[in-house]
């Protein structure tokens, strides 16, 4: 709770201030995935519960300030080939999108670069999972 929504809460009220004085500047958050399509066999119900609601929270703050000139979205990263996964058993890992690899870390990082610079772009949640989030496969 603490990392994921009140992180998130703190850096972003002191970060939209000072995008209040320049009259312009984008959030770009990173969730992940699971938020939006769970996956039988992965248990992540309780960390789930915060990245929903910084979901949610995006697509908020992303209203509440286009005027002001703040554009608010997200990333939300499938299975990255991180050393957190490097104890993993690859092949299950490989299961758990349908393109059945892993993204690396320059995908997310670019997802992010897009959508800090895509200027028409608000309220959005890209997904960066090989396709999973778009249901049963």
């Amino acid at each position: 709770m603490s990392t994921n929504l009140l992180g998130f809460l703190y850096i972003t009220q002191l970060a939209v201030t000072q995008m209040l004085k320049q009259g312009s500047g984008a959030v770009v958050s990173i969730t992940a995935a699971l938020a939006d399509q769970p996956i039988a066999g992965v248990n992540a119900a309780v960390p789930m519960i915060t990245k929903g609601g910084l979901n949610a929270a995006i697509k908020s703050l992303a209203i509440e300030y286009a005027k002001d000139g703040i554009r608010f979205n997200a990333v939300a990263p499938g299975i990255v080939d991180t050393p957190m996964h490097q104890d993993d058993p690859k092949d299950f890992l490989r299961t758990l999108q349908p393109m059945g690899k892993f993204a690396h870390v320059n995908d997310v990082t670019d997802a992010v670069l897009y959508l800090a610079h895509a200027g028409q772009v608000s309220g959005e949640v890209l997904h960066v999972d090989g396709g999973s989030h778009a249901g049963r496969w």
